[in-house]
């Protein structure tokens, strides 16, 4: 009447007795052919503007004063610097130049820039102050530590970091003379070539047209580099009236704008009828002006070491966050101003090597490309002057003794 259903037992295999006992459930996917329903988000309230407001204002307010900082510095490494006359050379030995100096303080773009990190540290010096002497007071937990140290280690480190920064400073200032000499080098040059330029070629009526623009491109060389180097340059309106329009439109579509003078230079000079020799000499003053585009490149590619100038960053940033503690014993409160003038006085020198490490906003020279093309433009003129003179002086020799080398009754 009732039947027996065989069960049949099969043997575990391996995967089933590494199976979980309770299968898990994952989640369907929705299938093609159902309509994709909107997603349920859960509405989340706004935030509040009372508690992002004081804190976005907070963080504003203090990263306007660095912003302010590095633009008084950008605009000083602007500014165009001046050549030095006789009347300069008497006010910078004068004995006011102190008082001077002191009273021009707040105007001085060096220390204008270091008002963020001395600011940071008289502030972090009066913290560390206040939490000492409310400890003192009882104003705070017994089982906070009071902040103080030995003397000794700033013993021990303080000849190092004078060494560091002496050698940070003095490292740039070699840079400084190395950017100053380059640019010597280079107005020299300009102004021997474009003297040889005059007196080599004749003119004659076939080159006294090529002979003109290659005095144009010489005088052109020192400011299309100085643009070069120098950040924020307009050389379309430096060469405006140096160059002509056509001449100015190549100088300005090509990629590196002294190598194309430098081009129209060595073009004109091939283009002149001269002797192999006296080509041979114009063509050897081409050397310095690439010699001069190099070390302007270099300096202007190659900074000091950067781990050197990390590690004396560093090492003064590590330096006054750990002179309150060291001065507190000593000091009490004077650690404030105490750290105001290291901080002023340390970072002041700092910021000088940084200054002076790139070289070419420090010289004067839009002044000296200007003198240059002056100068070239005078000297031209004074030697076709002195030209003229000599050669009506020797007719009038001439005319004055007969052939036979007797003078003239």
């Amino acid at each position: 009447m009732y039947h027996h259903h065989r069960i049949q037992i099969k043997p575990p295999t391996l995967s089933s007795l590494f199976s979980p006992k309770c299968p898990l459930r994952l989640p369907l996917l929705p299938s093609t052919s159902r309509p994709n329903k909107a997603p349920i988000r859960a509405s989340l309230p706004p935030p509040s503007s009372s508690s992002s407001g004081p804190a976005q204002t907070l963080i504003s307010l203090l990263r306007s004063v660095p912003d302010w900082a590095d633009a008084v510095q950008e605009r000083g490494m602007q500014k165009k610097r001046s050549l030095y006359t006789h009347l300069n050379w008497r006010d910078h030995r004068s004995s006011l130049r102190h008082l001077r100096h002191l009273l021009s303080s707040l105007s001085s773009r060096v220390i204008l820039s270091l008002v963020p990190p001395v600011l940071f540290f008289t502030a972090f010096a009066a913290a560390i102050a206040a939490y000492n002497s409310a400890l003192l007071l009882h104003l705070l937990p017994d089982f906070l530590p009071l902040l103080r140290a030995s003397t000794l280690p700033y013993q021990l480190t303080a000849p190092a970091l004078a060494l560091l920064l002496v050698f940070r400073t003095e490292a740039s200032y070699a840079r400084f003379v190395d950017g100053k000499k380059a640019w010597t080098n280079v107005i020299a040059a300009t102004h021997d070539f474009a003297r040889q330029v005059a007196a080599i070629v004749v003119d004659n009526a076939d080159d006294f047209p090529i002979k003109h623009a290659l005095l144009q491109y010489i005088a052109a060389f020192p400011v299309a580099l100085k643009c070069h180097v120098l950040y924020g340059s307009d050389i379309r309106r430096d060469l405006q009236h140096m160059l002509e329009v056509d001449d100015l439109a190549v100088v300005m579509n090509s990629k590196h704008r002294p190598h194309c003078i430098i081009e129209f230079i060595s073009q004109s000079i091939r283009l002149l009828k001269l002797e192999d020799s006296r080509r041979n000499v114009l063509e050897s003053k081409i050397s310095c002006f690439h010699e001069g585009i190099g070390i302007c490149e270099q300096l202007m590619g190659i900074p000091i070491p950067l781990s050197y100038t990390r590690l004396t960053s560093r090492f003064l940033v590590l330096w006054h966050l750990t002179l309150p503690i060291i001065l507190w014993d000593d000091c009490q409160w004077i650690v404030v101003p105490a750290t105001f003038i290291s901080a002023a006085s340390l970072f002041c020198i700092e910021e000088v090597g940084v200054l002076i490490e790139e070289p070419f906003p420090m010289l004067a020279l839009d002044e000296l490309c200007q003198k240059a093309h002056t100068d070239i433009q005078e000297a031209i003129t004074t030697g076709n002057l002195i030209h003229a003179r000599l050669v009506a002086k020797q007719n009038s020799l001439s005319e004055e003794h007969s052939p036979n080398g007797w003078p003239n009754s």
